[in-house]
């Protein structure tokens, strides 16, 4: 007799629980999924009936049903020691008694079980002992829920709950995406759009191998902005396969990647932080509104001051450990937001509805990606103990404003979220003081291209471009910070250039510690690992080098300091050797030499290698076939072969491991127990080939056969009379009893020998993070090292000289050079023609006013001599024959402009929204550039405007200003109001010309001379554009029409006319 599924169990009278109930198809087993086509045996230890009488109750508790004769299809019953024991195709089946009264309509049930994916086998021991009470659902009631694979089933779980994520399951060597996130994710990932048949119906999937995962979170998280969950296999010990159904994996999302809380994944810029910031600001109802614009009588939309509303500041670089504070207000928020650069926003979660709120339309000007998020508790600073690497002094908590505390506690609880249990140490939070650094605001940042040009925003043409010198990721990424940062302290600058001197003068030395250096790593980002529960023998291995390095480095500076006769370069390299702990980081280098076997490591990474390829090749084609089953099965056996594994290399006796034997006293041990074994091996294999008689007998292992002797050649008729498991024309392998029982030992030994290396690499990465705060401190030192000896390399290759500050508020700069210019002109065989500057004082003149003709130089004079001062506040040489500067509290520069169609702003809207906030901002002790303000209106009203700007500047804000402009008025009003004067005043005259020669041709003449250049060639301008000469003839006309001459016109006398 032979029955199906469903009716062996109504048959029997036996139902399964609700909470593992699946629809069993009983009539194909085909369509049941491959997945689940293992067979997986349980064990019952006892059954309860659901319905009993008193009678069949015993004192032994419940009586166990007694199971028919019957055949299951695709099943079997067996008895083992009074225990029931099912074994079945397609699912496990904890099976329960029920009433023997039968449906009265007869119909055969349909039941559910839980499927599995692999073959487990589940100890009596390991199940739940006792009597089960049994929660029957009605027969006739469906289940709702489709009955998907318990793969799919575990990502839609966790969609759900992560459903601002796309999420990534971890399905052995791949991952996967399923449902909707397939269907919109796979066309961007250029992934094939698979259909997973199950038994609800496809499932839309797409999928990559897991080494390939940084591509495509590059382009999720970097490209896309997305938000991307990861979820990972988690093995299940027994008592959870019982909880499961016999899965051998639970996949839970491990970790969260944002744009802003990267750690260590390839497609990170390495010189430069990857900061997530988060605002607190209060209320939009308890603080005025900052509406983002407002309609004016005229039509106009103008943008409203900003409100002096308060907030806080707070972000943090996952992947160094760097932790910033900051009070601020909606006036000055753009410009810190694009010193600091976030990748990511954190707003407060209550924030999201206010749509009305000021701050929303700052962060929108940039495209910000915005995340809302919760405080989750940590409010108080005590709160954060557990996330910091040591704690905060009261005294320095007491520095912290309520606003900063509250925006700490939501960018900490926002990567606590996304690191999903992972520890977390970061330094403790630095606050930054806004009297201790020049304020470069947002436009100056763009318009002097100090990180990026205007143009195209590509690195090469800036100033960090020019300047940079740096061999380490780490100083460069420190440099990129000072110089979106400069210092407003003499005694930091004179330090960085009292360094720079030294390493000028002492050659040799810079050239050692620039070698040395190279021989280090990025040791903040590495010991950032560490800190998260990350980081590997590779890691250790660079972290080891960096102490090494770091070793030598101190040797030489000692000796430099003992050596150096100036006193203020020695005290400089005094305090930075004392800021150099090394004592216990030297014992963790020597021990992680010592444990690491740095050319296992290298095997290892061969194999790794090797077993990516294969599988790539493998995926590809695949795809190219379309990716169905039939054309994968098509495929050559050589792409169809299984990639090397570690395990197989290992498997002959190439044993390649991470840890040196002499790593641990117990590693000892077991190495050489494994070297036994194989001394064994190799007298059973002598043994064997002459017992035999084939010379050719190798003992091997297969990931099919197990522990097999393999032989080949002729020496196969020798054994005819053996059963081989595999054989060919040329070969055959078959088992031997002392084999399988040497290579099972074998197997013991190497597993054990993981197992300890594993303890000794924790081991190690403990003493990482003991060393944290050393290591950090060390790392810093590094950095500064890195930039200073730049700074002095740059020096010499450029001729550039060391600036003299001091607190005054004047600029005197003799033969100043454009840094990124003049390395443009050289690379064409052309000289740059150097300019003085004497701004500030009352004989030079607090603002110069500068005409004359485009193309003559008046840009790049501004420009340059903005750009030397931040070169000197960041203690770097400048290029000039002389500098000596007053300390600039800000600079402010209004060059260059274009619409701002998002604002629904006019390019000359945007220039006075611009130029009022310089009006409003700067103080004495700012360095302002202005250009041509006014040219997008007519000549009267643009002259009006830039003479009241100047007016503005030199009678109110008093700071030093250089203006250019081609509006000549401007000059005979500053002349009239008193000004200008032939003696000296608050504002000088200066101007540009052009030369002709007698064949009709020009040259621009780029040095400065005092005057007022009342031509500005514009003629001679189009001329070179390549204008038409018809409508050159034009221009000509009109301007004779007008009574304007086009032959040159000398500079004016200085002064007022």
């Amino acid at each position: 007799m032979k029955l199906s599924g469903a009716e062996f169990c109504q048959s029997n009278q036996y139902l399964l629980p609700n909470r593992t109930r699946r629809k069993l198809h009983t009539r194909n087993h085909k369509n049941i999924d491959k997945e689940q086509r293992d067979r997986i045996a349980i064990s019952i230890n006892s059954i309860q009936p659901a319905s009993t009488s008193p009678a069949t109750r015993s004192s032994q508790g419940i009586r166990a049903p007694m199971f028919p004769p019957l055949r299951l299809h695709g099943a079997r019953l067996l008895q083992n020691h009074g225990a029931r024991i099912v074994i079945c195709r397609g699912g496990l089946y904890p099976l329960f008694a029920q009433s023997s009264t039968l449906p009265s309509n007869g119909a055969p049930r349909q039941l559910q079980c839980r499927g599995a994916k692999t073959k487990t086998t589940i100890k009596l021991c390991d199940l739940p002992q006792g009597p089960i009470k049994s929660e029957f659902k009605p027969l006739e009631e469906e289940e709702s829920e489709p009955s998907y694979p318990t793969v799919v089933l575990q990502a839609r779980r966790n969609m759900r709950k992560f459903e601002n994520c796309v999420l990534l399951t971890r399905v052995g060597s791949f991952y996967e995406l399923y449902f909707e996130h397939a269907d919109e994710y796979a066309p961007l990932l250029n992934l094939k759009l698979a259909s997973k048949k199950t038994n609800a119906g496809p499932v839309p999937m797409a999928g990559f191998p897991f080494f390939q995962l940084d591509r495509f979170l590059k382009i999720l998280v970097q490209d896309l902005n997305r938000y991307v969950a990861i979820a990972e296999e988690f093995p299940n010990d027994a008592a959870d396969k019982v909880k499961s159904g016999g899965l051998m994996h639970d996949r839970r999302v491990a970790r969260i990647i944002t744009p802003g809380t990267l750690i260590d994944e390839n497609f990170i810029d390495p010189y430069a932080n990857n900061y997530v910031l988060a605002i607190h600001c209060v209320d939009s109802k308890e603080a005025p509104k900052l509406k983002s614009a407002m309609v004016e009588d005229h039509g106009i939309r103008v943008s409203p001051p900003a409100s002096p509303m308060p907030l806080g500041l707070a972000w943090l670089d996952l992947s160094t450990g760097h932790f910033f504070t900051q009070s601020a207000d909606l006036a000055s928020l753009p410009s810190i937001l694009s010193r600091i650069g976030p990748r990511e926003v954190v707003l407060d979660e209550n924030i999201e509805s206010q749509k009305d709120h000021g701050i929303f339309s700052i962060l929108a000007e940039d495209r910000h990606l915005i995340t809302y998020s919760s405080s989750g508790g940590l409010t108080d600073m005590g709160d954060w103990m557990p996330l910091l690497e040591s704690k905060v002094p009261e005294s320095a908590r007491e520095t912290f404003t309520s606003e900063e505390v509250l925006a700490g506690g939501l960018v900490l609880s926002y990567v606590k979220g996304r690191l999903q249990g992972m520890t977390m140490r970061l330094l403790p939070p630095l606050r930054h003081e806004s009297m201790q650094i020049m304020n470069i605001d947002k436009n100056s940042l763009r318009a002097l291209e100090i990180k990026q040009t205007i143009r195209d925003g590509f690195f090469r043409g800036s100033l960090l471009h020019a300047i940079r010198r740096t061999v380490t990721k780490s100083g460069a990424r420190l440099l990129n910070e000072w110089l979106s940062s400069p210092s407003t302290s003499l005694d930091v600058i004179n330090t960085r250039q009292n360094l720079v001197a030294r390493f000028i003068a002492a050659e040799h030395l810079r050239d050692s510690i620039i070698m040395l250096l190279r021989r280090s790593h990025d040791s903040q980002r590495l010991v950032q690992k560490f800190s998260l529960g990350r980081g590997d023998a590779d890691d250790l291995l660079a972290l080891a080098h960096t102490i090494r390095a770091t070793e030598d480095i101190v040797t030489l500076l000692h000796e430099a300091a003992a050596s150096g006769t100036d006193v203020a370069q020695n005290e400089c390299l005094s305090g930075l050797l004392s800021r150099i702990d090394l004592t216990q980081p030297l014992k963790l280098a020597r021990r992680i030499k010592d444990a690491i076997d740095e050319e296992g490591i290298v095997h290892q990474h061969e194999v790794e290698d090797s077993e990516a390829s294969q599988m790539l090749a493998l995926a590809q084609d695949i795809v190219a076939t379309e990716g169905s089953q039939e054309d994968a099965s098509s495929l050559p056996k050589s792409k169809k072969k299984r990639p090397t594994s570690i395990k197989e290399y290992y498997a002959e006796d190439n044993d390649a491991w991470i840890m040196k034997p002499g790593a641990s006293t117990n590693l000892k041990r077991l190495h050489a127990q494994l070297s036994s074994l194989l001394d064994e091996k190799i007298k059973l294999s002598n043994s064997l080939r002459e017992k035999l008689g084939a010379s050719s007998l190798t003992l091997r292992w297969s990931p099919g056969l197990g522990h097999i002797a393999h032989i080949k050649g002729k020496d196969t008729k020798n054994l005819t009379d053996i059963r081989a498991l595999s054989s060919s024309r040329s070969t055959r392998s078959f088992h031997l009893q002392e084999w399988t029982a040497l290579g099972q030992r074998l197997d013991q030994a190497r597993f054990h020998i993981r197992r300890e290396e594993q303890q000794v690499f924790q081991s190690l990465r403990e003493q990482v993070v003991l060393n944290l705060v050393k290591l950090r401190r060390n790392a810093a030192v590094l950095d500064e090292l890195d930039i200073t000896t730049s700074f002095a390399r740059l020096a010499v290759e450029q001729n550039l000289v060391r600036p003299k500050l001091n607190n005054s508020t004047t600029h005197t700069i003799i033969g100043g050079r454009h840094p990124t210019v003049e390395g443009g002109l050289v690379e064409q065989g052309r000289s740059f023609v150097r300019n003085d500057c004497f701004v500030g004082s009352q004989p030079d003149g607090l603002l110069w006013l500068i005409t004359g003709p485009n193309m003559a130089g008046k840009s790049t004079f501004l420009r340059q001599n903005a750009l030397i001062t931040i070169l000197a506040q960041i203690g770097c040489y400048v290029p000039a024959s002389y500098a000596e500067l007053g300390i600039v509290d800000a600079i402010f520069s209004r060059v260059g402009s274009a619409d701002n169609l998002y604002r629904d702003q006019s390019t000359f809207m945007v220039e006075m929204l611009e130029t009022a906030q310089i009006l409003k901002q700067a103080t004495p002790r700012s360095f302002v550039i202005m250009d041509e303000i006014g040219r997008g209106t007519t000549p009267e009203d643009g002259t009006a405007v830039s003479y009241a700007c100047l007016h503005h500047l030199v009678t109110v804000n008093q700071c030093r200003t250089l203006f250019a402009t081609h509006f000549h008025g401007v000059a005979d009003l500053a002349a009239s109001d008193g000004l200008c004067k032939v003696d000296g005043g608050p504002v000088q005259l200066y101007c540009t010309d052009v030369e002709e020669d007698n064949q009709g041709g020009f040259v621009y003449v780029h040095k400065l001379r005092k005057g007022i250049n009342r031509r500005s060639h514009a003629l001679k301008v189009a001329r070179l554009a390549g204008l038409p000469e018809r409508a050159m003839d034009t221009a000509k006309q009109v301007l004779e029409a007008q009574g304007v001459t086009s032959t040159f016109s000398t500079c004016a006398a200085s002064g007022a006319n």
